[in-house]
């Protein structure tokens, strides 16, 4: 039973004709002008409210000459871009202390290829100290104006994700960008699944402008119920009465180092490391929906996407072999779900009237996902129709059919072609549904895999929420909760003009 609209198997979601974002601008004011050298040649430079300018210098024609070249190109430099200036100095090995000023170096972001980011410098160069302290104020004083930038961050470092590979990326890759920057950071090493969620319910966060997690999207979605669980808490909300939620009070923010990274892929277009930071340190905020899983009455979680069927069976296969690498155990748990491939005997009640529309039938697996989640196995993302902030999430259901036509829906994952193109795929845009099984999820049993369970017990049903396992004993009820969260980064419609892609590294 949920609540939306059917949409088309193939169709994408249409997009409303964007607004032109570019008003009548006004002539920008000029705050400074000099003349630097820049990439070895002289400039007339000119440092404006929104973007620093600049030309090269042209040599004056001796006596009787004729000027046949035309005026040099400006260049310039979207201030917005900038996120560090120093001044640059020569030192001497042989007189500490007795450094020469050779100008001024901005440390900028620049678009390196398709929705990646990449860290740069740009030199000012000039001797004068007097000229270059007034240049060097005038940037900081340009860059303490952009208030969304975060001046201090609480890092959330999970070891064990991927090839247990975070701690490298951190301190290697991150730290040093965010130091650059001026932001302070204070760094706790997560110990066990679940520390992130008690260490955000304790500590002080007061005197910190966002979290930042280093992991895996099971890393991200555990710092983003915390956050919004420590919210309700200090909202006084019941947790009973759901419809009623406050959002986050501080923005989250994620560096990608799992194996999937899927909300790296939705929210950057890449899982670049590099990326991630910038958008971090240049307070790129993006407010995005977040759905609740409840049951009876009572929040089970929240997360941004989920799977019921074979999609949580698997993970309940793969949960069990945590020894074998991420990529082998997932393998693994795929060949093995698809082995024991059954009919499932649930059903969703039937209920036409008011506001509700209903399916039931039996299902090899139902989706629901509130963002794209392009990744590496899925190129064009698992729901290419969705965005994170639209108010909508996408609701697919894949119902019975013959094995080798559920593997080519599976395969066509990790092609271009559209893997909903099939006659048993059906796609809706909802904005809450409620699954109800009649029976156990595609035959699944803890006893059949050997012994028991210790993640899903015998009468549960296995979900994948945001690659978590989660299980319940009944109807499962799922709400879309607009913009309920800030998170740090851009977003694919902006990047890349609503084509949902990923870059795979």
């Amino acid at each position: 039973m949920f609540r939306g609209r059917r949409r088309s198997r193939v169709g994408a979601l249409e997009e409303a004709p964007p607004e032109n974002p570019k008003a009548a601008a006004e002539p920008e004011r000029v705050l400074l002008r000099g003349i630097f050298e820049i990439r070895r040649e002289s400039c007339d430079v000119a440092l404006g409210e929104r973007a620093l300018r600049w030309r090269r210098i042209q040599p004056e024609l001796p006596a009787g000459g004729t000027r046949h070249d035309l005026l040099s190109k400006e260049e310039s430099l979207e201030l917005e871009d900038i996120f560090s200036v120093k001044l640059k100095r020569r030192c001497w090995a042989k007189h500490p202390g007795r450094d020469t000023l050779l100008g001024i170096t901005l440390f900028i972001c620049l678009k390196e290829q398709r929705n990646k980011l990449k860290d740069s410098t740009l030199d000012l160069i000039n001797f004068s100290e007097d000229h270059c302290d007034i240049w060097f104020r005038q940037f900081k004083k340009i860059l303490d104006g952009f208030t969304s930038r975060p001046k201090a961050l609480k890092i959330l470092l999970n070891p064990q994700s991927h090839r247990k590979e975070s701690v490298h990326v951190y301190y290697e890759k991150v730290e040093p960008l965010l130091k650059l920057a001026g932001i302070e950071t204070d760094v706790t090493i997560t110990e066990y699944e679940g520390h992130a969620l008690s260490l955000l319910d304790e500590c002080e966060l007061r005197g910190f402008d966002g979290v930042v997690c280093v992991g895996g999207d099971g890393s991200a979605s555990e710092a983003a119920r915390a956050l919004l669980l420590r919210a309700q808490k200090n909202a006084g909300v019941e947790m009973d009465c759901i419809p009623t939620l406050v959002g986050a009070e501080l923005p989250l923010g994620f560096i990608p180092a799992g194996s999937t990274n899927a909300l790296a892929h939705s929210l950057f277009g890449t899982p670049h490391v590099v990326t991630a930071t910038m958008h971090i340190i240049l307070g790129h905020i993006r407010s995005v929906d977040v759905c609740t899983f409840s049951s009876a009455g009572k929040l089970l979680c929240f997360g941004f996407s989920a799977m019921f069927g074979f999609g949580g069976r698997t993970l309940a296969l793969a949960e069990k072999y945590r020894w074998m690498s991420p990529s082998q155990r997932r393998d693994f748990a795929i060949i093995k779900a698809l082995a024991k491939l059954k009919k499932s005997q649930r059903s969703a009640e039937s209920d036409c009237g008011g506001h509700w529309q209903t399916i039931q039938g039996q299902f090899l697996n139902i989706s629901i996902m509130a963002m794209p989640c392009p990744c590496s196995m899925a190129p064009r993302g698992f729901t290419p129709d969705t965005r994170l902030h639209n108010g909508s999430m996408a609701l697919r259901v894949v119902r019975n059919t013959t094995r080798s036509e559920f593997v080519k829906h599976l395969k066509r994952h990790s092609s271009v072609k559209n893997q909903f193109n099939f006659p048993f795929v059906e796609t809706y845009i909802i904005e809450e549904v409620k699954i109800h099984p009649k029976s156990n999820s595609n035959g699944y049993s803890p006893q059949e895999e050997g012994g028991n369970h210790t993640t899903a017990s015998e009468h549960g049903f296995p979900w994948n929420v945001d690659g978590d396992l989660m299980e319940a004993a009944s109807e499962v009820h799922i709400r879309l909760h607009p913009r309920l969260i800030r998170l740090y980064g851009g977003s694919l419609e902006e990047m890349n003009d609503c084509k949902v892609a990923c870059d795979c590294i």
